[in-house]
C-alpha cells in the first residue's frame, strides 16, 4: 500500500512539473499572438495563465486517455454554452479532472496512512475521492452553464428594448446590433461579448443569417433560438424588423413575468422544509416545556 501511495504522490508531482514545464517553454499560438498584437481586444479569455498550463498540461495526457469523438463533441458544445469557445478547453477540461482523479486518491490515502486506517478505509475513501475527483468538474461546469445562460437571458430583454429604439430610428439591423451589444458592454457583458461575435462574424464576410445561428449554437438559450428564428424570417421575407422585434420583446416580457410568478408559486412550497425542520419543532417544544417542567416536578415529589 505504501508503494501504491508513493507512486500517486509522484504521479502528481510528475504532472505539476510537466504543466509547469509546458507553460514556461512552449510559445503562444502565432494566430493568438498576431490578433493581440492587432488589438488587445480580441485577446482569447482563455488565454490566462491558468488555463494555458491546464491546456498545455492536457495533451499528453489525453494521449494516453483518449476521449470518443461524441463525448468530446458533447463536452465542447457544454463548454461553449458556459463561455470557454476555445477548441482546447475540451483538453483543459480533461485535464482538470484527471488531475482530481489521480491528487484526491493519493491525498486521502496518504492522511489514511499517516493515521494508520485500516485496508478497507484506504479502499473505500480511495474510491470516493475520486469519484469526487470526477463528478466535481462536471457539477461546476453546470453550474457555469446554468448561470450564463441566466444572465444572457436577463440581457436579452433590455437588448431587444434597445433594439426596437435603434431600428425604428433609422438603424439597419447590423448597425442595430452593433450598437446595441456596445450599449450593453457595462450592463450585461455577456450579452456584449456575444453580439460583438456576431458582428465580427458579418464583418469578416460570413452571411448575417449564419452568424445568427452561431450565436445561437453559442448560448443555448430558447430565447435566443427564438429571436434569431424571428429576424431571420423578417430578413428573408422583407417583413419590418422593427415590428417584429417589438412584438416578441412584449411576448419576452410576459414569459419572464410568467416566470416570475411561477417561481413566487413554488418559494412557498420550499419553505415547508425548513419551516417543518427548524422552526416547527423549536415551536412545540417551546409550548410542551412548561408543561413537562411541572410534570417533571410532580413526579419528583
Amino acid at each position: 500500500m505504501m508503494i501504491f501511495i508513493v507512486l500517486l504522490t509522484f504521479s502528481c508531482i510528475a504532472l505539476a512539473v510537466m504543466s509547469l514545464y509546458w507553460l514556461v517553454a512552449r510559445p503562444t499560438s502565432v494566430v493568438n499572438a498576431q490578433l493581440e498584437s492587432a488589438d488587445p481586444s480580441l485577446a482569447l479569455i482563455e488565454n490566462n495563465p491558468l488555463t494555458t498550463m491546464t491546456t498545455r498540461a492536457a495533451e499528453p495526457i489525453n494521449r494516453i486517455v483518449p476521449i470518443s469523438a461524441v463525448e468530446a463533441a458533447k463536452l465542447q458544445k457544454q463548454l461553449l454554452h458556459a463561455g470557454y469557445p476555445s477548441p482546447d478547453a475540451a483538453m483543459a477540461f480533461r485535464a482538470i479532472q484527471l488531475l482530481l482523479i489521480v491528487a484526491l486518491p493519493s491525498l486521502v490515502m496518504t492522511v489514511c496512512f499517516i493515521l494508520d486506517r485500516p485496508l478497507n478505509s484506504f479502499l473505500i475513501w480511495g474510491v470516493l475521492a475520486a469519484a469526487i475527483g470526477f463528478y466535481v468538474p462536471r457539477l461546476v461546469l453546470r453550474s457555469k452553464i446554468t448561470r450564463r445562460q441566466q444572465r444572457i437571458t436577463w440581457g436579452l430583454a433590455d437588448a431587444l428594448d434597445l433594439m426596437v429604439i435603434a431600428v425604428e430610428a433609422g438603424l439597419g439591423l447590423n448597425a442595430a446590433l452593433n450598437r446595441v451589444g456596445e450599449e450593453l458592454k457595462n450592463v450585461h457583458p455577456d450579452m456584449h461579448h456575444e453580439l460583438d461575435l456576431v458582428n465580427l462574424e458579418i464583418r469578416l464576410g460570413r452571411s448575417r443569417e449564419e452568424a445568427l445561428r452561431n450565436l445561437t449554437e453559442r448560448t443555448g438559450v430558447d430565447d435566443i433560438r427564438s429571436f434569431v428564428a424571428l429576424l431571420i424570417q423578417a430578413d428573408r421575407f422583407g417583413s419590418s424588423i422593427g415590428k417584429a422585434v417589438r412584438v416578441f420583446a412584449d411576448s419576452l416580457r410576459t414569459k419572464r413575468r410568467q416566470r416570475a410568478e411561477q417561481a413566487s408559486a413554488k418559494a412557498a412550497l420550499k419553505l415547508l422544509i425548513p419551516l417543518t425542520i427548524f422552526l416547527f419543532p423549536v415551536i412545540i417544544a417551546m409550548i410542551l416545556a412548561p408543561s413537562a417542567l411541572n410534570l417533571i416536578d410532580l413526579f419528583s415529589k
